[in-house]
């Protein structure tokens, strides 16, 4: 990407679209395009259109979408399906209509088969059965990558797809319904030790292992594939190492500096019991993943005291 280069950031009010604007930043682009979704909705097709026939960017970063954790996706299917839907389709079909050069769609881990051997490995996508509780986001993401593929090879576009895993980190979503693992045992954490509760509920058995990539770490490594790859074959992106839910919730603990009794909750689902990136194809381009988990989390931690506690 010339320095110079026109770039769109969909979804840069969020976790990860926020995180690739500083990246792109720190590396001295400075044509940067920004809206946040009061200022395009990217549902409607009439206004995407509009928008990109005005702007003409080059490179696009296709980061917006309707995300959340088990509870909101469990909860709202249709929102997930129907909204990450319209938000793909539009801002696909309009970079290939404007000439866009090179278009990269986020997808995520979430979307591999439930039962998928572990770790998982791009070619496992759609071998089997999803987990049911974020099916409708996954199908929606899946469409977004076949739609990828589908522009590369009827038009020769150049829209690649990479695969991240769970994110967390700065500008992360701290809500604690509809937020994801990380942030919210973070915040659960942070307001027991405040309120002096003696004990923090963690959902699940705490036995599922997860695995958790800093956002800035992501960025970095979006920006690298941007700028080394081309193919119609997807890319995870991940740090390859997993932990547990619950000793991701004892480095919580020690972080936040909460002393008391954590209680899991064995009646609510535990989500895939195993979910880790084969992250062999990226490390094999040359990229791997710098921030360990425990200073990504002190980081995270640092941000939330400052610009979310109350």
């Amino acid at each position: 990407m010339d320095i110079n280069a026109k770039i769109y950031v969909a979804g840069s009010r969020g976790l990860v679209g926020s995180a690739i604007i500083r990246k792109l930043q720190a590396e001295g682009y400075t044509n940067i395009i920004a809206k946040t979704s009061q200022q395009l909705d990217l549902r409607s097709q009439v206004l995407v259109n509009e928008f990109f026939r005005a702007e003409r960017p080059e490179y696009v970063f296709l980061a917006a979408a309707k995300v959340g954790g088990i509870y909101a996706n469990n909860a709202y299917p249709a929102d997930f399906i129907y909204d990450n839907m319209l938000i793909q389709n539009n801002v696909i079909q309009a970079s290939h209509q404007c000439g866009v050069r090179k278009l990269m769609f986020l997808g995520s881990s979430c979307i591999y088969p439930k039962f998928a051997p572990q770790p998982l490995k791009e070619e496992y996508l759609l071998t089997g059965a999803l987990e049911p509780t974020n099916e409708s986001y996954a199908i929606a993401k899946i469409a977004g990558i076949k739609m990828c593929q589908a522009y590369r090879k009827q038009y020769g576009d150049d829209f690649i797809s990479v695969m991240p895993t769970n994110l967390y980190g700065i500008n992360d979503n701290f809500d604690l319904e509809n937020s994801h693992v990380l942030p919210a045992l973070l915040r659960k954490f942070y307001e027991a030790k405040k309120g002096g509760s003696k004990f923090v509920t963690v959902w699940g058995s705490g036995k599922p292992r997860r695995e958790f990539l800093y956002v800035d770490d992501l960025a970095d490594a979006c920006f690298f594939l941007m700028k080394n790859y081309s193919n119609s074959e997807i890319v995870n992106i991940g740090t390859g190492s997993d932990v547990t839910i619950a000793e991701l919730s004892g480095m919580i603990a020690d972080v936040t500096g909460f002393k008391g009794e954590i209680v899991y909750d064995a009646s609510k689902p535990d989500g895939t019991p195993v979910k880790r990136l084969d992250v062999s194809k990226l490390s094999g381009l040359g990229w791997k993943a710098k921030t360990d988990i425990y200073n990504g989390i002190e980081q995270t931690y640092a941000w939330f005291r400052k610009h979310m506690a109350m």
